[in-house]
């Protein structure tokens, strides 16, 4: 592809990640302690699910070795151990850390079950994913952990990305340190590399498979998942017991 067609994918790409920041509730609306903990609650199993099931059906189904390992090794970052940003820790071992900083106990993180927008997320990311051309699929991989990337919406969000976002709200609302944080300091740096695995695949890809719009598309319709998914935390945590401080 011409770097004038790539640039216009891109640009696209990039638009509907602008749009999906701008108009999903979760990052425009005030983050409560209910909120908060359900957050961590139902990320500590889309991560697992996501890393664990979702991501890899789309490595097998990716014919090129090099982007089938730097999806596996993304995934095994999240659920095994990330020893480049995590200290060795699975993502989703931070997210318990984290969750036990603002308030939950470890047996409440783990026994949190999946909210029914969770679970109609699940469904749809197993089509968007598993049942689609694999780049289709890398697009899903990494459209939303392109939203880390500076630049979309506004305010707070656009200068340090969504997790930058994250590490403002949260350290406000908890008192919490850098190093409670950790969670979202590591994904600042691991979503950005990601994303950009997805958008290099697009250059590489797209022109020669005659798939702009259709990468497009799909990112379109997975960043809607995505919004049902956070927007769904939003309005359970709002209706938890513990949207008390």
């Amino acid at each position: 592809m011409s770097n004038k067609k790539s640039a216009a994918v891109l640009r696209r790409l990039d638009d509907e990640v602008d749009s999906f920041v701008r108009r999903t509730r979760f990052f425009n609306e005030a983050l409560t302690p209910g909120r908060a903990r359900m957050f961590v609650m139902q990320h500590r199993l889309n991560t697992r699910q996501r890393n664990s099931v979702l991501k890899l059906k789309v490595a097998t189904n990716c014919p090129d070795w090099d982007m089938r390992i730097r999806i596996i090794k993304a995934c095994s970052e999240e659920v095994i151990a990330d020893h480049e940003h995590g200290g060795g820790k699975a993502h989703w071992e931070i997210i318990e850390e984290l969750g036990q900083h603002i308030g939950l106990t470890l047996k409440q993180i783990r026994a949190a079950q999946p909210i029914a927008t969770t679970q109609t997320a699940w469904a749809a990311w197993e089509g968007l994913m598993a049942n689609t051309h694999w780049l289709e699929g890398v697009v899903a991989n990494t459209c939303a952990e392109r939203a880390n990337v500076t630049g979309y919406g506004s305010g707070v969000i656009r200068r340090h990305g969504w997790f930058g976002l994250e590490r403002v709200r949260w350290r406000k609302l908890f008192g919490l340190s850098d190093a409670q944080l950790e969670f979202f300091e590591l994904h600042e740096a691991a979503d950005i590399k990601h994303s950009q695995m997805g958008w290099e695949a697009v250059v590489r890809f797209a022109g020669e498979l005659h798939m702009e719009d259709a990468v497009v598309e799909s990112c379109r319709r997975n960043l809607i998942v995505w919004e049902l998914y956070l927007n769904g935390i939003a309005a359970a945590g709002d209706a938890s017991k513990s949207s008390r401080p």
